[in-house]
């Protein structure tokens, strides 16, 4: 299962979840692209981690909200490793609040930076793919929450239920094309998005005795599938989500 001189752009990658995929990608031999809008100084630090793990990095300062900043990635990877192979749109953000608390900032916030950024990276990379004639391969990190509701964190899940929708219909139309788009679907993973509840013993004893699995995930478990599903041993998957919950989906309750 080598990435043995395969490029992967990552983009939220220098925290969190997306450090993950970029190190768990680098000991498969990848050429990784860190794109981040902040903390350049932790984007050199995940980049050297990357070299250590057997790859090769570079960072790139790209607000994915925008779409030409999408482009100055992608000619990143190409200018710097000759090309692209897999895009992970991983960037994220969440505001944790109810349809009736979230402002209307909040939302086009959320909507920008989890659904626009995937929706027009996908389409970015889609066509440097395409008329590049190179089969290309786009992993949208979603969650378990695009289709399981989470109230009082409205704005999140239509976001995530979007990536859902947008890699259903775009992995249908990009299918023939070479292209192929799967959605990873995480439960709670034990990253600063959640440090608020890890930081609350009764918060996170509520959240893990309602996972059968009865724990978080840590970013390297989401890191190494990440890493799995950009080789060809999942080379005929496309339109669809690859959850990674311990469970909760199944069995979960009183979240």
């Amino acid at each position: 299962m080598s990435l043995e001189g395969k490029t992967l752009i990552v983009t939220g990658g220098n925290s969190g979840i997306g450090e993950a995929i970029a190190c768990a990608a680098a000991r498969s031999g990848a050429n990784i692209v860190v794109d981040y809008v902040v903390n350049p100084a932790e984007t050199d630090r995940v980049i050297e981690n990357v070299e250590q793990a057997g790859g090769k990095a570079v960072g790139v300062r790209a607000d994915v909200t925008r779409l030409d900043d999408l482009r100055t990635m992608v000619r990143k990877a190409v200018d710097t490793f000759g090309g692209l192979d897999v895009l992970v749109n991983n960037a994220g953000i969440e505001t944790r609040t109810s349809l009736l608390e979230t402002s209307e900032e909040d939302y086009d916030k959320v909507m920008s930076v989890n659904l626009k950024s995937a929706f027009f990276g996908s389409q970015v990379a889609g066509r440097y793919f395409i008329d590049a004639r190179r089969e290309g391969l786009i992993i949208n990190v979603s969650s378990v929450h695009e289709e399981w509701p989470m109230p009082g964190n409205t704005a999140y899940c239509v976001a995530k239920g979007g990536m859902r929708m947008l890699t259903r219909t775009a992995g249908v139309e990009l299918a023939g094309r070479g292209v192929r788009m799967i959605n990873v679907g995480p439960g709670a993973v034990a990253t600063p998005i959640n440090q608020s509840t890890m930081d609350d013993p009764d918060e996170l004893e509520r959240l893990e005795s309602a996972i059968p699995m009865g724990r978080m995930a840590r970013p390297e478990e989401i890191g190494d599938l990440v890493a799995m599903l950009a080789t060809s041993t999942a080379g005929y998957l496309t339109a669809t989500t690859v959850f990674t919950d311990g469970g909760i989906m199944q069995g979960g309750l009183g979240l």
